[in-house]
């Protein structure tokens, strides 16, 4: 594969993989939500696939099925298996609209390209030209968390920061060794399923999904 077309097809997918990321921002239900996040997730996990394929390394190829049955396939099947047992709940009020969220979410992206603008320009990697895209999309994820007020679409955002991470990782590196990664992931997996506690948690003791009920236990 010719760098000039490697470099252009990983910004592309970055670029579907943020587009995803900030497509949860002018969502408000559950199900779109989990869509979103499983099709960025395939995004990556052919990304893992190419970057493998052109840096010729066979670890990036077990990385990209692993991420597959993980995020496309496992944890949204569990998402939406949490949202049968606790009720969906629409993201009706977030802390800041819809519109804000979106002109925030397009300055986050600014101050990415401003942020790793020192990176890109010692880089000699043909991925580099991505790496703006990968810390937008840390940065859009975060927004998610900390603006949302239902705790399982805050447990989306948290899955798109990871997301972001694993991008950022492996465009910087060109290439994540397998161990560090399949670390990374089993965090991943063990935070995903103590936010599932928390979600049950919240849910049992104020039959709702909304984080700012647990205002009330400070009286």
């Amino acid at each position: 594969m010719d760098s000039n077309l490697f470099a252009q097809l990983t910004a592309l997918g970055s670029s579907l993989a943020l587009l995803a990321g900030i497509a949860l921002l002018w969502r408000r239900s559950l199900d779109s939500y989990v869509k979103a996040f499983k099709w960025q997730s395939l995004v990556l996990a052919a990304m893992f696939f190419m970057v493998g394929y052109f840096g010729q390394d066979p670890d990036l190829y077990a990385m990209a099925v692993f991420f597959f049955v993980l995020k496309v396939m496992i944890i949204p099947r569990y998402l939406r298996r949490l949202e049968k047992r606790v009720g969906a709940e629409r993201e009706s009020q977030p802390y800041i609209n819809i519109p804000t969220s979106l002109i925030v979410s397009g300055l986050l992206v600014l101050l990415a390209y401003a942020v790793t603008r020192p990176l890109v320009a010692v880089s000699k990697l043909p991925t580099r030209g991505a790496l703006p895209l990968a810390m937008g999309l840390i940065f859009v994820g975060l927004l998610v968390v900390v603006t949302r007020r239902k705790a399982l679409t805050q447990v989306v955002g948290f899955l798109v920061v990871e997301n972001g991470i694993a991008l950022l990782a492996m465009l910087g590196t060109y290439g994540i060794p397998l161990i560090i990664e399949l670390g990374v992931f089993l965090d991943v997996l063990m935070g995903f399923l103590a936010m599932q506690v928390f979600v049950y948690h919240i849910h049992g003791t104020f039959e709702s999904m909304d984080v700012e009920q647990l205002n009330r236990l400070k009286h």
